[in-house]
């Protein structure tokens, strides 16, 4: 039996589903009435992902350990207990050395991806501060201190881990949808602010008759009475409903053949209720409105049916919900636009906690500019510097080339002022001692007088 396949649906991490397997009860089935293909034994089932973060590295533990024989025997015998008590996880250090290398080989892996998100979270918020039991939370399931070889302390930590997160699983996602409602509320009547009372109207008559085209639908059965049971037998699996058949029913959706009924495969029941009320053509049918709808009656039928809250649904367990009052005389069923998601002082306080993040953002945009209004002048200030760094050395060079005689150089390159004795041929003076005939061979002439001489 493939025990992977119910391992997200339990809070005992699905260590018990062998154990609980080997209680299921074989149905024999009359396959000619069932239309459609027959399920394959041994064929693969894709499973849903859990949700966690560490979904995958679960799986792959469990199917290493699946292969051991050792650890299989001991988990058929083993109670509920003893598997979240954690004694099973010491029988980890007699499984063969094939599968214990392969599991510190999936450590290992684990490990180094979990640094690389925490590096990368780190430096993602280095600037406005970390919180270090976030992401030390992020090692729960496993034991860091270790992080080259699976022990059995690693297994019992992961068996924790994933039955706490399962448990609180569903509690966030009902969270998170009541704080998408309130934020859907909010952005309408933020909305509305920007009209004019004329357009305001309008939209709130808008607003008002997509509500009653959403309400106005066929009745929906409470799920898992006879009458949405039945509905499914007749619509969906193409048999006669005067023929219905509790047994044949369970054998019919337990899809994986594991002698359970998982949350999946119960949540695959309330697909035609659901399309009772929600339609993804229609503007006024939200599909995130409907998967929480299938999420509520997933749960409550848990809570009628799963007598031991393992979070699987047993044949027995079944068959003796079948039995009760409530499964021939059900409750009207409440779908949520009926219902009141939540009041006006939580909108109030949400409301109010969006506006404190809108100013904390905006307190952190500023303080950013801030930080580069300055560091833009720092580097202002440090090319100024820099400019009169470069103009005094300028300066000196030239009153350096002043002192070697060299005169400084003008716009042109051309030299501003001749050094005495150099002038150009054009410009010297002309000296006359006989007109312009040439001096006789011999003659000397005498150097003309300076005109600033002292006299």
């Amino acid at each position: 039996m493939k025990w992977l396949s119910v391992l997200p649906q339990q809070c005992v991490l699905l260590m018990t589903c062998l154990l609980m397997a080997l209680e299921a009860v074989p149905i024999d089935i009359d396959k000619t009435k069932v239309k459609g293909e027959a399920h394959v034994e041994g064929e693969k089932v894709e499973n849903p992902d859990t949700g966690l973060y560490y979904d995958e590295y679960l799986r792959q533990v469990i199917d290493v350990l699946e292969t051991d024989k050792h650890f299989r025997e001991k988990l058929q015998t083993a109670d509920i207990e003893e598997i979240k008590s954690g004694k099973l996880s010491r029988e980890l250090d007699l499984v063969s050395h094939h599968v214990r290398t392969r599991l510190d080989e999936l450590k290992r892996q684990e490990v180094a991806r979990l640094r690389m998100l925490i590096k990368a979270k780190i430096d993602s918020v280095q600037d406005t501060g970390i919180d270090h039991q976030a992401l030390l939370k992020q090692f729960e399931h496993l034991n860091h201190q270790n992080p080259d070889t699976f022990e059995p302390k690693d297994l019992d930590m992961l068996i924790k881990a994933a039955t706490s997160d399962l448990e609180n699983y569903d509690k966030t996602r009902h969270e998170e949808f009541k704080k998408y409602e309130m934020m859907k509320e909010h952005e309408r009547r933020e909305y509305l602010k920007t009209l004019d009372e004329e357009k305001r109207q309008r939209e709130e008559s808008k607003f008002e008759e997509m509500k009653k085209k959403h309400g106005d639908h066929p009745k929906v059965h409470h799920p898992g009475s006879k009458d949405q049971l039945k509905e499914v037998w007749e619509e969906a699996d193409g048999l006669d409903p005067n023929e219905f058949d509790p047994k044949t029913f369970f054998k019919l959706h337990d899809v994986n053949n594991d002698g359970f009924l998982d949350e999946q495969e119960l949540e695959a029941l309330f697909t035609k209720e659901l399309e009772k009320v929600y339609d993804p053509k229609n503007e006024e049918d939200d599909m995130v409105e409907m998967e929480e709808e299938r999420l509520r009656m997933r749960e409550h039928v848990m809570n009628e049916v799963d007598v031991n809250k393992d979070r699987l649904v047993t044949l027995e367990e079944f068959l003796r919900a079948t039995e009760k009052k409530e499964f021939l005389e059900p409750d009207s069923w409440e779908t949520l636009d009926q219902q009141q998601l939540f009041t006006e002082e939580e909108l109030k306080e949400f409301e109010s906690h969006i506006s404190q993040q809108e100013d904390d953002e905006l307190r952190k945009k500023a303080e950013d500019l801030q930080k580069q209004k300055e560091e833009l002048q720092r580097q202002h200030d440090q090319l100024q510097a820099q400019k009169q760094e470069f103009q005094q050395v300028l300066k000196q060079m030239e009153q350096k080339k002043l002192q070697q005689g060299n005169p400084p150089a003008g716009p042109g390159g051309e030299l501003k002022f001749q050094p005495p004795g150099e002038h150009k041929v054009e410009d010297a003076p002309k000296h006359h001692t006989g007109g312009d005939q040439p001096l006789p061979p011999g003659h000397i002439q005498e150097p003309a007088a300076r005109t600033d001489q002292v006299h």
